[in-house]
Formats: structure tokens, sequence, C-alpha cells
């Protein structure tokens, strides 16, 4: 006999999350910054003849697009928000901009890196003074931007605390791939003001494709943490997250006697703090319900969905003697 159960422990703050007001206000707002420091940028390469502002401002324009991707993520998250189709709501809209902006990222780091090497083999003159000043104001946008976007993160952080019970952290993706490109632009900004610097004081022209590549395999490391953060959670990798020994020992000490065992569970993410799991019980209690292992499991506020199958075997000596 089974007896099955589709428990719908719904945690509608959880599942159907639309993304953070601040977090997509923000996103715009670096968007059009960042677009408008690149047509800076651009325009600079081209007045002042300079190949690694040009460079640079190209390379922005790279991550122009990958902020109005994040941009765009978070809007289609919002306006299908309700959208019944969507079983578990549209938090992975979000995680999927996430996962294609980290690949735009790493296709600008292997950009770069080229560049940088057909650069040390053929150097280029450079207009530094020209080129540092610009490069010094894109700078401080990246900073600026770099505020904007942390204090949203501080705020998607402050959101969801009270629903983190010690099993890990989870913050929007999408957001930290908007940050992440940030930062890449800080660094590259700083890197190539300190190859311009050198090159201008002590006629190290070798300097700015070094860092150039330098700057390529940091942003290389950033993409690649952030494409596994992102495919773990849109392949549903998460059986050996810690709520899934958790759900294991609620599980085995309050429901799994001597007369029940787990003998199939599986746990995926459907929001920044939630999870859906399906588990199968094998139990000669006939007293035993659904019901019982819904309260077991109420205690973890990240399980926001629930499939509970109970297969009933019939007692040991009744059964011997059918």
């Amino acid at each position: 006999m089974m007896h099955t159960d589709n428990l719908a422990l719904w945690r509608h703050e959880h599942i159907f999350d639309t993304p953070s007001r601040a977090a997509a206000r923000s996103t715009r707002l670096v968007t059009l910054i960042t677009a408008a420091m690149m047509v800076i940028e651009i325009a600079g390469g081209l007045w002042f003849n300079s190949m690694a502002l040009l460079a640079d401002g190209w390379h922005m324009s790279s991550h122009a697009l990958a902020l109005g991707l994040s941009a765009l993520a978070y809007a289609a998250a919002r306006r299908y928000a309700h959208d019944k189709r969507f079983a578990f709501g549209t938090w992975k809209i979000e995680v999927l901009g996430g996962y294609t902006s980290a690949i735009l990222l790493l296709g600008v780091a292997v950009l770069m890196g080229i560049a940088s090497f057909e650069r040390l083999l053929a150097p280029r003159a450079i207009h530094y003074q020209q080129a540092i000043a610009i490069a010094t104001i894109g700078l401080a946008v990246n900073v600026a931007c770099a505020l904007i976007l942390g204090r949203a993160h501080d705020h998607d952080h402050d959101h969801h605390h009270d629903h983190d019970h010690g099993h890990g952290q989870h913050h929007d993706l999408n957001l930290k791939s908007a940050y992440l490109h940030v930062l890449a632009d800080a660094a590259t900004s700083v890197l190539a003001i300190a190859a311009l610097g050198g090159g201008w004081l002590y006629h190290w022209s070798w300097l700015d494709p070094v860092m150039g590549m330098v700057g390529s395999l940091l942003v290389a490391h950033w993409a690649r943490g952030l494409l596994v953060e992102t495919s773990q959670v849109l392949l549903d990798r998460e059986m050996d997250h810690p709520i899934t020994e958790a759900i294991r020992q609620t599980i085995a000490t309050g429901c799994a006697t001597g007369e029940t065992r787990l003998v199939d569970l599986h746990v995926w993410r459907v929001g920044k703090n939630a999870y859906a799991c399906a588990l199968s019980l094998v139990t000669h209690d006939a007293h035993l319900t659904a019901e019982a292992v819904r309260r077991q499991l109420a205690l973890h506020d990240e399980i926001a969905h629930a499939t509970i199958e109970i297969h009933l075997c019939p007692d040991h000596a009744h059964g011997a003697a059918a």
C-alpha cells in the first residue's frame, strides 16, 4: 500500500521571490553610467590615437552589454513573477542572466589576453598623459558603480538574513555578476593606469601589454567562479548541500524509527534561500502519515515545497500468514 501527499509548504516570499527593486534600479543605473563612460573612452582613444584607451573602451562596451543583460533578466523575472507556467517562480531567470553574463565575462578575458599578447609583439605609440587622465576618470566611475551595486547587495543580504540558518549564503547571483563586471572594469583601469604611468615615466612600453595579460587572468578567474556557482543552480546540483543532510537527520530522528526508513531523497533549489524536496519512505507503521513528516520538515524554513511518498508494508507476521 502506498500513500502520497504533495505537500505544498509554500513560503510565498521565497518561491515567488520577485527581484529586489533596489538591485534592479541599481543595475539599470550602472548600465547607463557604464555605457556613457564607454563612449567617452572610445572617443578619447580615437581622438588621442591611444590604442590602450580605445581597447579599454571596447572592453567596457562588453561590460555594458552584460550589465544590460542583467537588467533585462530582472525585468523579465518581475514581469513573469506571477505567471503560473513557472512552477517555482522566475528566480532562475536571474540566475540564467548571471550565467550568460559570466560567459561574456570569460569571453572578454580571452579577448583581453589575445589583444595584450599582440601588443607585446607589436608595440604602438600611446599618448600617455591624455590616456592616464581618461583612465583615471574611468576608475572613478567604476568605483562609484561598485558602491551603487554594493548598497543593493547589502540590501539583498539584509532582506534574506533572517532566513539563513547556517546553511550557506544565498546572494543574488544576477547582482553578483553585475558587480563582478564593475570590479573587472575597476581592476583593468588600475592596471591600465599603472602600465601607462610606468610607460610614461620609465619608457617601459612592455608594461602595458603585460598588465593587460595579468588583468585578463584576473577577470577569467572571477568569471570561472561565477560560472560554477550559477551552473550549480541551473543544473540542480544540490545533493551535497548541508540542507540535504539536515533533511536526512530530521527524518532519522523524527520519523525513521526501526519500522521506517528513508529510501529516496531529491533536493533542488527553487529560490535564493528556498529548496524543494521529494522523498520516499518505506514503513511498517500504519500510523505514519505525510502530515507527521510535514511537521518534522517544517523545522527548516528553507524547505518551501515537499513531495512525500510513503510505502506502507504489511506487518511481518500478517504477511507470513497471508
